[in-house]
This record gives C-alpha cells, structure tokens and sequence, in this order.
C-alpha cells in the first residue's frame, strides 16, 4: 500500500477539458487551438461556474471536420529524401 492518498486510485476519463487539455487532445499548440476557436473550427468552451472546459465530444466532431490531406500532398515528404 502506499503512502500517498489517492496513489492507488487509477485515472478517470474527463469528458471536460482545459484549453491546454483540449489543444494536446487535437494534436496542436495551445496558440492553435486558439487560431481554430477564433475562425469557429472549434466549438466554445462549457462553463463549470466561471471555468472554461471543452466537451471531448464536441472536440471529436470539430477533428472530424478538418480536412484530409490529399494523396498528392501525402507524398510531398518523399521529395527530400
């Protein structure tokens, strides 16, 4: 047993997340994650009384909608090697 509290107890899965949380989730920079807030590409923040959390839900379908690269532009990094 340990000697901390709570050491034993294993994550929960947070459906709500901070900024940081919600732009290493979509696989970007917490600058980015701004940028696609400011253009709508990502939804707005839930609030838990004045604090700003992210539905992962909703951050699933604003991933979704990014577009997939083309086959074309896939290859692009062939060229340097």
């Amino acid at each position: 047993m340990s000697s901390r509290p709570g050491a034993e107890v294993r994550p929960c899965p947070r459906r709500g997340l901070s900024r940081v949380e919600a732009a290493i989730y979509l696989g970007c920079s917490p600058s980015k994650f701004d940028e696609l807030r400011k253009d709508g590409r990502v939804g707005p923040a839930r609030l838990i009384d004045g604090r700003k959390v992210w539905d992962v839900r909703e951050l699933d379908l604003a991933f979704e909608a990014l577009p997939v690269e083309s086959n074309d532009s896939a290859e692009d990094w062939n060229v340097a090697v």
